[in-house]
């Protein structure tokens, strides 16, 4: 019951964060949206009560129980991350705002990107721990706790290891390719993001070396249609 609970939970994650997003940016219920996605705890909520139910009923702790402690770690750790992601890319493609920025990939800003994903897990283990810690504590000498210690070890096991990763990228910075130095995904953004398709009219004629025939002189006036591209007729 309990794998079936977890699988539930995770569908259900994906179909409100869909549909919080669709009533978003589809929809324009901004409230409806955000109402959806504050519902995204209440199915860690419900597959905790679930795991305390089945406990209390007397099923012998096991992996399942720990597995499902470790899901809802993760999801506090992580689910914001993901939820953003998708939000920013959801308001780009149905919103009209520009394209989210993508992550670092070279020095410095790059191990700092790593080590706050990091901090995510460290969060998702501590929370995975807290509830495995309870569930020993709630079980107590009436049944064999050992799995539900076992997994406290492998989640911090996981921990260390991204740990060890995410210092490998401060020990070592990642150099950017010669010619991609200046380059930062946020600008790739802005100058994506600088060539609206909603005001074409905007956008200068790049495939003619001359300014467009609605373009503004340099007094601020519209060029006089009577004269031509070499000046005034004498």
């Amino acid at each position: 019951m309990i794998v079936t609970m977890i699988v539930v939970c995770e569908v259900g994650f994906w179909v409100l964060l869909a549909a919080g997003l669709g009533a978003r940016y589809l929809l324009r219920m901004p409230r409806l949206g955000a109402g959806l996605l504050l519902c995204e705890p209440l199915l860690e909520v419900l597959l905790l009560v679930v795991s305390a139910i089945d406990l209390k009923n007397g099923a012998e702790p096991s992996w399942r129980h720990g597995l499902a402690a470790i899901y809802i770690g993760y999801t506090v750790g992580h689910g914001h991350r993901t939820v953003k992601w998708l939000d920013g890319h959801a308001a780009h493609r149905f919103g009209g705002a520009p394209p989210p920025a993508k992550p670092p990939r070279y020095g410095m800003a790059r191990a700092r990107h790593e080590g706050a994903i990091w901090l995510g897990t460290l969060i998702a283990g501590s929370v995975a721990s807290a509830l495995l810690l309870a569930a020993v504590w709630y079980v107590g000498d009436a049944g064999d706790t050992t799995k539900l210690e076992a997994s406290i070890g492998g989640v911090w096991r996981a921990v260390g290891i991204h740990g060890l990763i995410a210092l490998s990228y401060s020990v070592w910075p990642k150099k950017a390719p010669e010619g991609d130095e200046g380059k930062t995904p946020e600008g790739d953004a802005e100058k994506a993001s600088t060539l609206p398709a909603r005001d074409p009219e905007h956008v200068p004629d790049l495939l003619v070396g001359h300014p467009r025939k609605d373009a503004v002189s340099p007094g601020g006036q519209p060029p006089d249609p009577r004269q031509g591209p070499a000046g005034p007729s004498s």
